[in-house]
């Protein structure tokens, strides 16, 4: 079974976020940028299933420009056999992402479609859902287990009221939970051997895919800084403030 794993690159999850002066966006010169963690568990999730023989080849996609490469060679260090690059740089947007996969992946033809669940930049929670809808495909979100069983998936998945099971008919696309797994440390000689492994480069064009977004960004704004705290002597004034300042209780 052929596993496709999309990855996005994004801003390092340990660095503070600082908006542009003119609030057209988020800072990204001279930041450190990394895979997005949700990804990182998708790519672990397929490697785990190849270890396991369930799978036979992973093989990892990212859109963006050219610095994307080294998000997909983090990918083929961790397990994946091949990588795709498709190469813009439109600022994309979810739905652009999703017709770029879904393009890429009737090319490739998988069985199954791993994606994380959202990206730590942008919070969307779309892309899984638009490329299985697009698709047709049968899809299982925010999953927490995936175990393959013969032509079908069952897919534990974390919903408000508790847990899900649902059995999906492959081909189908997952979007991966924080609970699915602990993704590993790509060892030293996996990162020499990536630089091996081959990348093909497509573009949207040579897809038949127009990805120009479609929503425009207005303005970017930080969050308003947290007041310091007070300190009080006694519950009594606690509850005080807590009735007539806070005006909680």
């Amino acid at each position: 079974m052929k596993v496709l794993v999309a990855v996005k690159r994004v801003i390092d999850a340990n660095v503070k976020v600082r908006v542009k002066t003119d609030g057209s966006g988020v800072e990204t010169a001279n930041v450190k940028m990394a895979m997005n963690p949700f990804c990182e568990i998708a790519v672990e999730e397929a490697v785990r299933m190849k270890e396991a023989g369930v799978a036979t080849e992973i093989v990892a996609v990212s859109c963006g420009g050219a610095s994307c490469a080294e998000t997909l060679r983090t990918a083929l260090a961790m397990g994946a056999d091949r990588g795709i690059h498709v190469q813009t740089d439109l600022a994309l947007q979810p739905l652009g992402v999703a017709k770029l996969l879904k393009a890429v992946i009737e090319k490739e033809q998988p069985k199954l479609v791993i994606t994380g669940k959202q990206a730590i930049d942008d919070d969307s929670n779309q892309t899984g859902q638009m490329v299985a809808g697009l698709l047709g495909w049968a899809q299982g979100t925010f999953a927490s287990k995936l175990t393959v069983e013969g032509e079908q998936l069952r897919a534990k998945r974390e919903v408000d009221g508790g847990l899900e099971t649902v059995l999906l008919k492959l081909p189908a696309v997952v979007t991966t939970d924080l609970r699915l797994n602990e993704p590993r440390y790509a060892s030293l000689p996996n990162i020499m051997k990536a630089k091996k492994k081959p990348i093909e480069a497509l573009t949207p064009d040579a897809l038949g895919v127009d990805p120009t977004p479609r929503l425009t960004v207005l303005k970017v704004i930080e969050p308003p800084k947290r007041k310091s705290g007070t300190k009080v002597k006694t519950v009594a004034e606690l509850v005080e403030k807590l009735r007539n300042e806070a005006k909680v209780i």
